[in-house]
């Protein structure tokens, strides 16, 4: 029986096969291809916007979806891991662990889904999947993935509405395999409509994958949440 695609797969179609060999690899992690990926690396710039944005940054730490802090040269280690979440849906973990200074750790976490419905990649943030965002996804020149953050939708029990963009942010993502320095390069930044930058990070990481689609409990979402 032939592998199922991955999340990411079925996202892109035909245009996965255009991705760098090794961006392919990354992002094929799913429950059929049986392996996961951690990435260990360093943040070279993690940044933040102006003083008004903090109040955007500390909720967002409630969730594990962004911080307030920034640095230069942050350690940093990524987790992905592929599983059939309680609902029956293929999920593949996006936890970002970075280590700002000795005793103080920041987490993003993300689980993401292909949505038969929307016909794309949804991304639960945070560690209740309170929000979920629609992601437009292409492969650049060079091989690497572009992805875009869209429409986004909050979640809590009978609640559910679109979440204005005014109150929240915009991302693109541009991850890419550097074949000179050997290792994954990244960079992400997040912007209000109003208010402009809020957050951004850069930094480059080499990648594990193990041979087991185990999940490490810490990587789980406290909540599923049906709603996409």
């Amino acid at each position: 029986m032939n592998a199922r695609p991955g999340v990411f797969e079925r996202a892109l179609g035909a245009d996965f096969a255009r991705l760098h060999p090794q961006m392919q690899r990354r992002f094929g992690v799913g429950v059929d291809a049986g392996y996961g990926c951690v990435g260990r690396g360093v943040m070279s710039e993690i940044r933040r916007g102006p003083w008004w944005t903090l109040p955007f940054l500390a909720i967002g730490t409630m969730r594990n979806i962004m911080f307030p802090e920034r640095g230069r040269n942050i350690p940093f280690q990524i987790d992905n891991f592929a599983y059939i979440d309680s609902l029956g849906r293929e999920t593949v973990t996006f936890v970002r662990t970075m280590t700002m200074r000795p005793g103080r750790r920041r987490r993003f976490d993300a689980t993401m889904i292909y949505s038969d419905a929307r016909g794309r990649v949804v991304d639960y943030l945070g560690t209740h999947q309170h929000l979920a965002v629609d992601l437009d996804l292409g492969v650049t020149e060079d091989g690497g993935l572009r992805l875009t953050s869209g429409e986004q939708r909050f979640y809590e029990g009978p609640i559910a509405f679109r979440f204005p963009m005014l109150f929240s942010g915009r991302a693109q993502l541009v991850e890419r395999f550097d074949d000179e320095r050997g290792c994954f390069v990244i960079d992400l930044e997040v912007r209000n409509d109003v208010l402009g930058f809020l957050f951004g990070y850069r930094g480059s990481f080499e990648c594990d994958f193990p041979d087991s689609t185990a999940l490490p409990e810490t990587a789980k979402p406290v909540r599923e949440e049906v709603r996409e």
